[in-house]
């Protein structure tokens, strides 16, 4: 299954927008319109569901209501996420999940969420799995404190939904958070998306499926980075894992490197590649184009596309990226279908599909490259006075 549609009301930057979502998407935007917002809105729905999480523990970790919901709002105040999924090669969609909650508590009592309505519908049964809200019977103030669906007894005829969410991953390696998981011999108990603990989850992968990942991985590295050979996954003598690698030079035998001594596209490249062998379903990447070469860049639409293709027998793999890159939308074959463009407004910010707005679409149907049809549009309006302004 794939995300076919999302809808927020009230999420971050997002007021109200529905958009439709296909295989392999690219979000782009100006700085500051909610890109990375977007995406954490299926994280959040990921933090519900996953072990140890749940609505509570989703909210808090994004430093309560106050910071999740949008500044536009007024007199409505709930923050709502809806989304639909389906096969990526069928036209019907098979679920629809529909979340709604509001502030509760505060002063002396703790400041939390309840729902305001919970829903499942089943597009197969054509019904509604689950339908709850104040109403219910049997509900109450502390039953809405907690989902349907982070709960293994009331989930069991959606568990399906349960586990797609579960599996919905976000990787966006930040090299110095990996050079400093290994400076220290302290292990990293909370989920960290941003490299803290990689290492820590490399050395817990079966040592099968990590050495195979790590064949594909070498396969990548010696053309993107031929100076690297035989990466490879250790523990030194504390029991801390590292990744090392031959470095070629003017010595035979070349030398040995570390994480440490590696450099910072190199990390992101591996985490990049980590992301995209290891995950079967959803995989939000961040502005994977950082760090990286401009000829490595332009590279990374055609190879995700691959890599799709290869996983389908197995399962839908669908891919969300959001980026500011010129390489990586200059490629060949990203349709209008396949970017989302969201522009600031001041009650909100807006998302469209470039399918959607014939401004754009003339462009690129006239023959000009994706990122020459967008880019233009995502850029502040008067940039060209940044350049003749001055600090003093």
């Amino acid at each position: 299954m794939i995300l076919k549609k999302v809808k927020l009301h009230n999420w971050k930057n997002f007021q109200n927008c529905e958009v439709d979502l296909t295989d392999r998407c690219f979000i782009i935007g100006a700085n500051a319109s909610g890109k990375s917002n977007f995406i954490d809105a299926l994280r959040f729905l990921r933090d519900i569901a996953k072990q140890s999480g749940g609505l509570q523990t989703a909210v808090e970790e994004r430093g309560g209501i106050t910071k999740i919901r949008c500044l536009a709002a007024r007199t409505q105040t709930n923050v709502s996420i809806t989304v639909e999924l389906g096969n990526s090669d069928e036209e019907h969609n098979l679920w629809r999940y529909h979340l709604d909650f509001v502030h509760t508590g505060g002063g002396v009592i703790k400041s939390q969420v309840k729902i305001i309505a919970e829903e499942v519908y089943s597009y197969r049964e054509k019904k509604y799995i689950l339908k709850r809200n104040s109403e219910t019977s049997g509900e109450d103030e502390e039953t809405l404190k907690y989902t349907y669906l982070e709960q293994a007894t009331t989930n069991r005829q959606f568990r399906e939904l349960h586990a797609f969410f579960q599996n919905i991953e976000y990787l966006n390696v930040i090299p110095q958070m990996v050079r400093e998981s290994s400076s220290v011999a302290t292990s990293f108990t909370k989920e960290d998306y941003y490299g803290r603990n990689f290492l820590e989850r490399l050395a817990k992968m079966n040592e099968k499926t990590r050495n195979s990942y790590f064949r594909r991985i070498n396969e990548c590295l010696k053309i993107a980075v031929p100076q690297l050979e035989e990466l490879q996954f250790i523990k030194d003598k504390m029991g801390i894992p590292h990744l090392e690698a031959r470095y070629v030079h003017w010595r035979a035998k070349g030398s040995k490197q570390q994480e440490v001594q590696f450099s910072d596209g190199t990390l992101r490249l591996i985490g990049f590649l980590f992301a995209l062998l290891d995950n079967s379903g959803v995989i939000l990447l961040e502005e994977p184009e950082i760090n990286l070469h401009s000829g490595i860049i332009a590279q990374i639409p055609e190879f995700i596309s691959k890599i799709q293709r290869s996983k389908k027998s197995k399962s839908d793999t669908q891919i969300l990226i959001t980026t500011h890159s010129y390489d990586i939308l200059s490629a060949p074959g990203i349709s209008s279908d396949e970017v989302l463009l969201l522009k600031n407004t001041q009650e909100g910010t807006d998302i469209h599909k470039v399918s959607d707005i014939e401004e754009i679409k003339s462009i690129v149907d006239a023959g000009l490259s994706m990122a020459d049809a967008v880019i233009p549009f995502t850029k502040p309006k008067e940039i060209e006075k940044f350049s003749q302004t001055t600090l003093f």
